[in-house]
């Protein structure tokens, strides 16, 4: 997977990609992040990539071009590389406006070859350059930060466990909340008792068919109490019949 990243903040993004799981990927040639400076593609002799919104109102705007610019050649490096002429990478707009991301969406993702991520700031990016640029708009959440830099990371992060060999285990992205529908079931580790509470003798006896299906017993508990409408959709795509012929197998 090769992320690119188009921000004011190159600092950030780069900070934090380095380290864990991800600095890993990337010290291993796994993953590949290429952040650019928007502020780069600047040709006001300040370097400035804002302006005043047309039409009045609070706050700056960023600049169309260059942003623009700055995607133009990202794309041609992306093409001189994958010599793909005819198909344009995803570009992701962070936004509150946009679709709001969840564990499917990262699956989808997760099979790109090339991601960019374009992460505004101050009031927004003048629309006419999202338009002609912008393949995807998403959203982390229904709140407002103050730039796309911490949407990208926690969308790079998410992406990242799903991609072969990024994790040492390759069944714990699997095995994670949101997988199948349901929220991760509880974990423990030694010591066996801890407090006067004790490790759940279920995890103790080695049948491992007996554990998976305590496991899923309380991963479904845990969602039904903690997100019901998660539960709801587990249960569409899993009726109680189903789930008999399951465990007997």
């Amino acid at each position: 997977m090769n992320y690119h990243v188009m921000t004011l903040f190159p600092e950030m993004i780069e900070h934090a990609m380095n380290i864990s799981i991800t600095g890993r990927a990337l010290k291993n040639g796994i993953l590949a992040l290429d952040v650019v400076n928007i502020r780069d593609y600047s040709k006001d002799k300040h370097n400035r990539v804002d302006d005043y919104p047309y039409g009045g109102g609070a706050g700056m705007v960023m600049q169309a071009q260059p942003v623009y610019d700055c995607h133009q050649d990202l794309v041609k490096k992306i093409m001189d590389r994958t010599k793909e002429k005819g198909r344009l990478p995803r570009t992701i707009y962070l936004t509150p406006q946009g679709h709001t991301f969840h564990q499917k969406m990262a699956e989808e993702l997760a099979k790109e070859e090339d991601l960019i991520f374009l992460c505004g700031h101050y009031e927004g990016i003048d629309e006419r350059v999202l338009q002609k640029i912008v393949t995807d708009q998403v959203s982390i959440g229904d709140y407002v930060l103050t730039g796309g830099e911490l949407p990208a990371m926690v969308m790079m992060d998410t992406i990242s466990r799903l991609i072969p060999g990024v994790l040492h285990n390759e069944d714990s992205a699997e095995a994670e909340s949101f997988s199948n529908d349901l929220l991760e079931y509880p974990q423990y580790t030694r010591p066996p008792e801890f407090m006067g509470e004790k490790v759940p003798d279920i995890l103790l006896t080695g049948n491992h068919a007996k554990i998976e299906a305590w496991r899923l017993e309380q991963a479904m508990e845990r969602t039904k109490k903690a997100r019901p409408e998660l539960y709801e959709a587990y249960m569409l795509k899993n009726p109680p019949k189903l789930q008999k012929r399951r465990k007997k197998k």
